[in-house]
Order: C-alpha cells, then structure tokens, then sequence
C-alpha cells in the first residue's frame, strides 16, 4: 500500500523501499513536531509583545533565538530528505537492485544510450 501512493505520486511504476519510506516519515513527524512549537513560540512572543510589559518583551529574545534554531533545525531536516530523496532516485536510475526505488516499468533507468 505505502508503495501504491508513491507509484501514483511518480505515476511511472516507481515504487519506494519501506525503509526509505519510514525514514521520510521520520523525518516528516519531526518537521511537523518543530512547526508546531514554532506556532506555540510565536503566539508566545507575540502575547509578550503586546503585553509590553518589559519582563515579558525582554524574554521575547531568547524566544525569538529559539524560534531562529528551530527553523534551521527544519531547513536542516529538508535538505537531508532532499538529499536522501535524490540519493534514491539516482539509484533506481542506476538500476541498482539494492537501492531504495524499485522500477516496475520494462526498462533499467531513465538514460538514454547515445550511438557512438
């Protein structure tokens, strides 16, 4: 089932390994953890400001500095899926049986030969 999604996805018989699966869905619930303390931190920083209250303003710079750090974490987290992502489709266009894409179609990879 998890491969019928991406097959649809890619919609050329293209199937992904369950461990590169699970590895993006890891990461995926990370991202998506992050984000929703971003939100938590934002409406926090945002309550403070309009307090203007100075303890609270001055509490907003360590709010705002791990609201930074969580969104390098996320920038962080998508460049690793885009790199694991790329990583599988060179080795399904490779033809690698041991890589984390499995094609169904007839032919091994996307390159063509050209005539010497």
């Amino acid at each position: 089932m998890e491969g019928e999604i991406f097959s649809s996805v890619f919609g050329n018989g293209t199937q992904i390994d369950s461990k590169v699966l699970q590895t993006f869905q890891k990461s995926f619930v990370q991202v998506q953890n992050i984000l929703d303390q971003n939100r938590l931190l934002i409406n926090e920083i945002n309550r403070n400001h309009e307090s203007r209250i100075p303890d609270n303003v001055s509490r907003n710079v360590g709010l705002i500095r791990e609201l930074n750090n969580n969104i390098r974490s996320v920038v962080d987290l998508y460049a690793d899926l885009s790199h694991s992502f790329t990583k599988s489709m060179d080795a399904s266009s490779d033809g690698d049986s041991s890589g984390a894409l499995k094609s169904d179609g007839g032919k091994a990879g996307h390159k063509r030969n050209r005539a010497v």
